[in-house]
């Protein structure tokens, strides 16, 4: 681990419906389940109850865990995910907005008078992350 005491291993999302919001993120990333391309024996099926593992199929992103967990969302997140992507697409499948861009044609978000140059958005269980446009 060089000088640095960590290192980044895997993000990890909760949820009540974890099987339902690990199909939702598969979808928005392009992700897919890991144990459909890497299951850990042939025949082996996981069992619904446990955390479900999605992962890039490509390799380039982080390695996903959906938890379940008993209790809703409540608070807000105190960490969150950074996307590039088509806003309103996510939000036809299931996202909503938290907060919208202030950037719109012929006005750059001024975000030293607050404004922001991305969408918030929060997928289907509350979960908060930020869609910035992609970059031409």
């Amino acid at each position: 681990m060089a000088d640095a005491p960590a290192r980044f291993k895997d993000l990890c999302i909760d949820a009540r419906d974890h099987q339902a919001l690990a199909d939702w993120w598969c979808a928005a990333m392009g992700y897919v389940r890991r144990d459909s391309i890497a299951p850990p024996e042939e025949g082996w099926t996981r069992p619904r109850e446990w955390p479900v593992p999605i992962v890039d199929p490509a390799g380039r992103g982080p390695l996903f865990w959906l938890n379940p967990v008993p209790e809703p969302k409540t608070v807000k997140n105190r960490v969150h995910l950074d996307v590039i992507g088509d806003s309103a697409a996510l939000q036809a499948a299931g996202a909503t907005v938290v907060r919208a861009s202030d950037a719109r044609p012929g006005h750059e978000a001024d975000e030293d008078a607050g404004e922001i140059g991305w969408d918030v958005l929060a997928d289907p269980e509350g979960n908060e992350f930020c869609c910035f446009p992609p970059q031409d």
